[in-house]
């Protein structure tokens, strides 16, 4: 998969500029500088924001021009629900375009969460907005939501968060691997899902808040649905690997515990074999994949397709896409009807979309495991989530 370049971080002018200004300017922006340090508390971001106008106000009459921030201003965050933020990490690359860095002891190490704000959502203070939930395939992680403009809608909120190299979307069977502490379900809908409604002018109902994802990412949005139906009100997978009855799809999963050049890892990526990270236990996610005396219990019990699964997406509006032009889609067409027949059987919905080489989606897509795919495919869902969201809206 592609790895978008890491955004630079966007500091505020720190250079001489401001020694040249006249000294009330200089006394105006030290006052302010010290009002942003010490004033941390939600309950003082009123006073705040009225202290900077009237500085700027000040500063128009003597400059004859109101002074601007390098920095887009975007939402602040408080930290909460177990999760403390890495501030000096913040990366804004727009006024509806930034990613905020988290720790938590769920999961060892710093994880970024993108988020992408409706282009209105500063100049509507009293509007709320749906919320759609992105996970990365692996080895991936949040920055690839940015190569998929439709996520960038007017009509919701998009956040991305980071799903690790080989995360799984899991809480791990083993914590003491190379990897550490990996408990990525409970960071995702325990932490980070109510730390972007207490944060976010977000509608926190389910028929307003969608997960998708794509290969990796696209068991975990089935995943998650079926974990939590009172969350999610929608649910797509892109190319995902939702049944885990296929070993080849079980056979995926090891090696990239064991980061191991397959030749699935080859077609997968279009780098090539990329790096899974430290090598764990075969069994460190879902314990044993092999079904000799009940050991292969747990991909049995979170497997997408498994029909008891699947019953809990009786009312979920469920979309699957797939192509079936490589090794990778080939398995995951399979996983598709698969599922697609069982759903019918339960009496529930879906839409499946099958492009076979692309030719009938984009001029950009292969049929292949690619972002070629996904982004066109991710263009003709979004509008079709935003008319759901819309309706839900309504009722």
């Amino acid at each position: 998969m592609p790895d978008p370049g890491r955004a630079a971080l966007v500091h505020p002018d720190k250079g001489g500029a401001a020694a040249r200004r006249p000294r009330l300017l200089l006394l105006l922006l030290t006052e302010d500088t010290i009002l942003m340090r010490s004033l941390l508390s939600r309950r003082f971001r009123a006073t705040r924001a009225v202290t900077a106008a009237t500085a700027v106000l000040a500063l128009a009459s003597v400059t004859g021009q109101v002074a601007h921030a390098d920095t887009p201003a975007v939402p602040e965050f408080d930290d909460g629900f177990g999760l403390s933020q890495v501030t000096e990490d913040r990366e804004v690359h727009s006024s509806t375009d930034f990613s905020i860095t988290v720790t938590t002891p769920e999961v060892a190490g710093q994880h970024k969460i993108r988020i992408f704000l409706p282009s209105d959502y500063a100049s509507e203070p009293g509007k709320r907005w749906p919320v759609t939930y992105f996970l990365h395939g692996g080895p991936g992680n949040p920055d690839e939501a940015g190569t998929v403009e439709a996520l960038r809608s007017d009509q919701m909120i998009t956040v991305a968060p980071d799903g690790g190299r080989k995360g799984w979307y899991a809480d791990w069977l083993m914590q003491d691997t190379a990897e550490g502490a990996a408990n990525w379900e409970t960071f995702h809908l325990e932490q980070v899902v109510p730390l972007i409604d207490a944060n976010l002018r977000t509608i926190p109902d389910r028929g307003q808040r969608a997960v998708v994802g794509l290969s990796m990412g696209g068991f975990g949005s089935m995943h998650y649905a079926q974990t939590r139906p009172d969350l999610f009100g929608h649910v797509a997978s892109m190319s995902g690997g939702i049944d885990f009855g296929n070993y080849a799809v079980r056979g995926a999963v090891v090696a990239t515990e064991l980061n191991l050049t397959t030749a699935w890892c080859a077609v997968s990526s279009s780098r090539g074999c990329a790096d899974y990270g430290p090598v764990v236990d075969s069994d460190a996610i879902f314990g044993s994949p092999y079904p000799v005396f009940n050991a292969d219990h747990i991909w049995r019990s979170v497997n997408p397709a498994a029909s008891a699964n699947l019953a809990k997406l009786a009312d979920t509006g469920i979309t699957l896409y797939t192509g079936d032009n490589d090794l990778v889609e080939n398995h995951t067409a399979d996983g598709v009807d698969i599922v697609t027949s069982r759903l019918d059987k339960l009496g529930i919905p879906s839409r499946a979309v099958n492009y076979g080489d692309g030719s009938s989606l984009s001029p950009t897509c292969n049929g292949g495991h690619n972002y070629g795919c996904w982004a066109p495919a991710f263009a003709d869902y979004i509008p079709r989530l935003e008319a759901a969201f819309a309706a839900e809206e309504t009722k």
